[in-house]
């Protein structure tokens, strides 16, 4: 498929495959770089093979090829989606609209890393590429896209601010979100960043790392390229039961954190807690049993947090396992950011900032596109009157935390 957008002297045009492994994971990788493997061939091809994403999963993979001038300058990885699930930019309400007037949403074109609210590059192009490229070229380039794939929007999440600067256009519809990053400071250990707290935050962070340990619980990392059978078993159990406890079939399977694991090596991580003495009530599981498990992917300046479960409820414990000890790693991997996830209030008091996410969206229905922007549009100013108010939450020490993200504090 193709699609042609024109400017004066500049052609670019989008060709898809429906399979990763229609491109060679050095031609890929060359566009992708390494700043994060979320983008990585490895991660996309993870996700293929093991059948997570497919026709049958809603998730036909439907990758781009971007050419200039007929010069191959980047890739962006794609989906023909028949649902909107696994997406944490939420358009159920779009979608019953359209549904109520009898107008067909799906499918949908998504560029996006599946499962993964996760912001970083979609755009992956040559430095040369995007210095030519504009905004109004690439957003007609995709509205076109659409027809020739016979979808009827695009959807486009979580950007950097490399690609916001390729998105920005104002016919585009743009939508924006609140997440919590944990930015490194130059800390040399844990207490480092404790002493950057208010007295009662910080008191009240070492009470809940204190009340893991009396409850007999201590942790122990393994590497991708480390990884046993036994480790994969129980963080997969956990993992299972985080969506089942909700009354959710997970989205990913065994054989994909498998492959995974396989193939980043040392960029993934998994930490399991261990229970090291019995509970006085007897009804727990013996001491040394694994209790509780959590994922984490390394990238370039980036530590991401994505996968968490146990069986049984200790206290504190999804903030040990989930946020200090991502801290820890991120500290000492010199890591500027740990990104664990979306949504959580609660690791605003426990460090996190408040940061506006992205996505830009085009629809093929003239009639929705008024409402759809209004409906952006007033959901902003709610959300950033929501991280303003984060902002002046935030438990350091200094008066006044800068609204920009990971704003460089200095230590009283």
């Amino acid at each position: 498929m193709t699609a042609t957008g024109d400017l004066p002297q500049t052609q670019l045009r989008l060709e898809t495959v429906t399979s990763i492994e229609a491109i060679a994971a050095s031609d890929w990788n060359r566009f992708a770089g390494d700043q994060t493997p979320l983008v990585s061939h490895e991660f996309l091809y993870a996700l293929e093979a093991s059948g997570c994403t497919s026709a049958s999963t809603g998730w036909q993979p439907c990758h781009l090829r971007i050419y200039l001038d007929e010069v191959w300058v980047g890739v962006a990885p794609g989906y023909l989606k028949s649902h909107s699930r696994g997406e944490y930019v939420f358009d159920w309400a779009w979608a019953d609209a359209w549904n109520r007037y009898g107008q067909p949403y799906y499918p949908k074109l998504l560029i996006a890393v599946p499962f993964t609210p996760c912001q970083g590059p979609r755009l992956l192009l040559t430095d040369e590429a995007r210095a030519q490229l504009t905004p109004g070229l690439i957003n007609q380039a995709l509205d076109q896209l659409i027809g020739d794939l016979g979808a009827h929007s695009w959807h486009l999440l979580f950007p950097d601010d490399n690609d916001q600067k390729l998105l920005t256009w104002d016919p585009a519809l743009h939508r924006i979100g609140c997440q919590f990053h944990w930015y490194n400071r130059d800390y040399q250990n844990f207490e480092d960043f404790l002493a950057t707290l208010t007295s009662r935050k910080r008191k009240s962070l070492r009470k809940e790392r204190q009340r893991v340990a009396e409850q007999g619980i201590d942790f122990q990392w393994h590497q991708g390229d480390q990884l046993d059978d036994e480790v994969l078993d129980h963080f997969f159990l956990f993992y299972q039961a985080t969506y089942l406890k909700r009354g959710q079939s997970p989205y990913l399977n065994r054989g994909f954190f498998e492959r995974l694991a396989r193939i980043l090596g040392s960029r993934l991580r998994i930490i399991t807690a261990h229970l090291t003495t019995p509970d006085s009530t007897g009804d727990i599981p013996e001491p040394g049993a694994t209790i509780a498990a959590a994922l984490f992917l390394v990238g370039a300046d980036t530590l991401y947090g994505r996968y968490w479960g146990c069986l049984e409820d200790y206290n504190h414990l999804h903030f040990e396992t989930c946020y200090y000890q991502g801290i820890e790693l991120a500290i000492e991997l010199g890591l500027d950011r740990f990104d664990a996830g979306a949504q959580g209030e609660h690791k605003l008091v426990r460090g996190f900032e408040p940061v506006l996410t992205h996505s830009w969206h085009g629809i093929d229905n003239p009639g929705f596109q008024e409402a759809v922007r209004n409906f952006c549009e007033e959901e902003a100013v709610d959300v950033e009157g929501y991280q303003a108010a984060a902002l002046k939450a935030l438990p350091y020490r200094q008066d006044d935390i800068p609204s920009s993200t990971g704003p460089k504090l200095t230590k009283l």
